[in-house]
Order: structure tokens, then sequence, then C-alpha cells
């Protein structure tokens, strides 16, 4: 509320004269005409910024010219039925107005305002019998008498201008009414229009909003669109598929989080991308993250966004890609590669909506659901202390295991053929056949890069091939061992080919190959007893029982 209790010239009135509690007609009213004449001009042109200082000049003005006490203007509040005091102006040692005031404290005065008719009283006894609780208030706050016209403008009632002496009571002249009623019509024409300027500005200020956030949400999809795999269905009909179908159509449907476990290849992103298409949620955006992708510098800025000035660099403010995913889907890949620095803001997120961008204390909020996914032991990873423990329960709400191309091998006759029907165009051999003998080679085969391996080695023996007939063409290069674990029956699938060895043999080797691809570091993340799951010690032990020797 605007209020002023001291008697500070704001502006020079245009006559010094004043009149007394008396009520003297020819010097009120030739003292409002001059105030008119000066109100007619200065509220024409006026800005809603200055619209608030002018109107408390207003006001002292008019204490001062017919020396009463104060001079208010109050608007009603449609939310909740508050008589709001926007602007008051009065003289020293006047006890100043709440901010508010609800309207069951004066209902008689708000029937009456609100029917657009006056309510002058030279004395409160002058209220009528059912204006009791008006005259309990009028008393709680000194008035001795009041004159008081409504706000009224466009057909519609804003308020009231409350002209009280509480000193001691004035008589109020017809004439003197009517010229406060007319500078009740200027303050209630300005008021609406300056009301209509700030739900213009604040339209056109939600518009920019909307622009920028639109623009952003746009860069971000046309990003996805570009790096998309191209494959829009999954292929196979294996019982491992069949199971893995079943998961995602129940899953789809809810609004749950879901983390995809599996190795490399194994097409853990179209399957993040069918869960969201079969949701209810498949017409709003799909957002991918790669956490691994990322400098850890920047993951934070891409995921909740940023401020203006927030770090070098930042030179506007920057909507993250939660925000851009709000009432769609947020695809989390390689989650196992989220700096530990970030994941409690990861998890305030997942357990509230609510996040700050980059270099802001303002909080928002988002509804994405998120997706995760990662081909890493995670649970080696809690266990090390390199991922929050609270946070993989979090994300595993309905976890989802895919199965390596080496549990699906007979879908692999059904893959070459999707992958020749999609490669053939591309490198001009649209007609191509594979014989049985050659689907056998790739039944074989180990499979360490999954179907990503499958899809590069059908596009290699395409292009080498010299005829309509496919001949695979596999490379002969070392196992490679995925860091996500491996089963037994897989390990067992890796070494079918290899000439029989001991037990203490296979142990030895593989230990010492894993312990050569981790540069020999024994414990901690990425360490060689992660991938192995086994205590750092047991690892140690087991080295020295079997021989193996660190060059």
């Amino acid at each position: 509320m605007l209020y002023f209790t001291n008697t500070q010239t704001l502006f020079t009135p245009l006559n010094s004269k004043t009149s007394n509690n008396s009520g003297s007609l020819s010097s009120d009213d030739d003292s409002l005409e001059d105030l008119l004449t000066s109100l007619s001009t200065s509220f024409i042109n006026v800005n809603a910024e200055e619209l608030d200082d002018l109107i408390i000049n207003v006001l002292r003005r008019i204490v001062m010219l017919l020396g009463v006490d104060r001079s208010t203007i109050a608007q009603f509040d449609k939310t909740n039925g508050l008589m709001r005091f926007s602007h008051s102006w009065a003289v020293p040692g006047i006890k100043p107005l709440p901010p508010a005031i609800d309207e069951e404290n004066y209902p008689y005065l708000a029937r009456t305002i609100r029917a657009g008719q006056n309510l002058i009283l030279e004395s409160l006894e002058n209220l009528p019998d059912n204006a009791l609780v008006d005259r309990r208030f009028a008393h709680e706050v000194g008035l001795k008498s009041v004159a008081i016209v409504p706000l009224m403008a466009g057909g519609t009632g804003l308020g009231f201008l409350s002209i009280g002496a509480l000193t001691k009571p004035r008589r109020w002249p017809e004439k003197l009414v009517n010229k406060l009623t007319l500078i009740g019509e200027v303050f209630a024409n300005a008021l609406l229009r300056a009301r209509s300027e700030f739900r213009l500005k604040n339209d056109l200020a939600r518009n920019r909003t909307m622009r920028k956030k639109m623009q952003a949400e746009t860069a971000i999809w046309r990003e996805q669109a570009l790096n998309q795999t191209g494959m829009s269905e999954l292929v196979g009909d294996s019982p491992a598929i069949t199971r893995l179908l079943k998961q995602v159509e129940q899953v789809a449907r809810t609004d749950s989080t879901v983390l995809l476990l599996g190795e490399t290849g194994t097409g853990k992103d179209l399957i993040a991308q069918m869960i969201h298409e079969h949701s209810r949620r498949s017409a709003r955006p799909l957002v991918r993250v790669n956490c691994a992708a990322l400098p850890e510098s920047l993951i934070e800025s891409e995921l909740f966004g940023h401020e203006k000035g927030a770090f070098t660099g930042a030179v506007s403010r920057r909507s993250g890609r939660f925000e851009a995913a709000s009432e769609g889907t947020i695809i989390l890949d390689e989650i196992g590669e989220l700096p530990i620095e970030l994941q409690p803001k990861l998890l305030h997120i997942l357990q509230t909506g609510e996040f700050n961008r980059l270099g802001s204390t303002t909080t928002h909020k988002s509804n994405a659901r998120v997706i995760a996914s990662t081909n890493r032991n995670i649970d080696a990873m809690v266990a090390s202390g390199s991922f929050r423990e609270d946070l993989y329960y979090r994300l595993g709400v309905f976890p989802i295991i895919l199965p390596p191309l080496r549990q699906r091998k007979s879908d692999i006759p059904l893959l070459v053929a999707y992958f020749i029907e999609k490669l053939g165009p591309k490198l001009g051999k649209p007609s191509m056949t594979i014989s049985p003998e050659q689907i056998e080679i790739l039944a074989n085969y180990h499979w360490p890069g999954n179907i990503r391996e499958l899809e590069n080695i059908i596009e290699r023996s395409m292009i080498l091939s010299s005829d309509n007939r496919l001949r695979i063409e596999l490379l002969t290069t070392p196992s490679r061992t995925s860091a996500y674990p491996q089963t037994s029956s897989s390990i067992a699938e890796s070494i079918a080919d290899y000439e029989p060895r001991t037990l203490e043999q296979v142990q030895r080797d593989y230990i010492e190959a894993i312990c050569v691809r981790c540069n020999w570091k024994i414990a901690g993340p990425d360490s060689a007893s992660e991938i192995l799951d086994i205590n750092p010690s047991t690892l140690r032990s087991r080295i020295s029982k079997l021989g193996i020797n660190r060059p």
C-alpha cells in the first residue's frame, strides 16, 4: 500500500485556499474546481509507472484543500473478497490503515459502493440500524464523519474514494460531493487503464518467455531428431525379446522411473524411445542427455539450465533439458557416468520435481518422466561409493535388463534381413541374399558388441561382397570384455571355440586380461575388482595364488 503521513510538498498546489471543518461551500468548491482542472490534463497521458505518485499527490491536495485528516483509495480484490487500501495520504499523527480488510468488516458499505451509490455521513450515528458492523469498524479506525464515492469505470466498480475527518465532524455539501464524484471517476478511469497496461505488459513478458522456451525446446528436439538411429521397432521373436516387450508394455502406460541395464549395443536407446512412444506422454517432447558425452563442468547447466553470467561463457539465460522435457520424457543415457557431485541434485528433482538453474536461487518445477540407462555395473559402483545408493533405488523403480545378442541368437536371421534391407539402398546393393552357412557363422560368434556390432559387420560384408550373395567378414580381434557383468553362460559361449584348458588356466588368463585392461588398477571405480565384482583384497589374494605377475 502507498501510504504517506508527512506534509512534504510533492508539488505546489494551484492556489493556497483551504477550508475549515465547517465546510465552507465556496472555498471547497473553488479549490476542488481548480484541482479538477489540473486532473483533466495530468491524468490523460500518465503511464502506469507514474500513476501511483500522481494519485498520492492528488490525495494530499484533497486533504490540504478540504482541511480533512485522510483521503484514501480502496480497491476490491476479486480473488479473496478483500478490500485493499492501495493509496492513502494522512496528516501527521493519524494512525495508518491496514493494507487490506475483509468485506465482512463493512458489509453495508460494500453493498452500497458495489451498487454505485455514494455514502455521505456527517456523523456515524447516521448509519442505519443494519450497519452495526460498519459502525463498529468506523469507530475502530477513528472516523468522525466521512464522504465515500464509488470508483466506477466502464460500468465496473473498482472500489471507492474515501475522504475522512478523524479529529472532528464536518459537513459535506452536495456540490462538494459532486466534485469528489468527478475526481473519483478520473481515478477510476486511470486505474482501469493502468490495469490494462500492466496486463498487456505481463502478457507480452509471458509471450517472450514462452517464445524463448519454445526456441530452446525446438533446438533440443532438432538435435534429438538428428541423432535418431532410424530403427523404428524392435526386431526379434526370441523368448528373451518376448519378455522384454512384455516389460515395456507394462511400464509404458505408467509414469514410473525406468532404469535400463545392459551391455553396449543392446538397444537401450531404442527401448527408451519405445517406452515414451507407448506412453500417454507420447505427444510431448522426448529429450535425450548423454551423461558420458558432456564435460563435467557443463552437465549441470545442460540438465538444469543456467542464468546469464553464471559462469564464463554464459552470455544469456538458458533452459535446461529437464525444463524442456516437462510434461514429456527425459532419457539419461550412461547415467553411471554422472559425477558424484551432481547426483544429489538429480536425486532432489526425482523426489520433488524441483530444481534451480545454475546461478539462480529461484525454484522451478518439472514433471518430466525419467528413463535412465547404463552399461555399467551399478551394484559394484554403489559398493565402491562412486554411485549414491539412494539415487540407485530412486532410479531403479522399474529396472529392465536388456539381453545381449548371444542370449537371443535365434533373432540373428531376422536382424540380418532387417539390416540388409536397411543398408541396401544406401550401399547400392538392394537385392543381396545370405546363405544358411553364413548365418551359421554369425550364430557361432560371441558378439561382444551386440546389435551394433552385428550391423557394422553386415555393412562391411555388404561392401566387400562382389555379387548379390552376402559373405560374412568377421574381424579377428582379441576378445573384448564389457564393463557390464557377464553371466557364466555368456563366458562359456565366449570361449566355446577355444581349445580345452583347465579351470585354473581360464581363471588366470581371464583375471590377467581384466587387470591389463584396467591398467592394473585393483580397487575403486573402473577397476578390475569392480568388473570382476569381488573384494579388492580377495582379488589380490587370487592374483598371488594363481601366480599372475604384473609386468
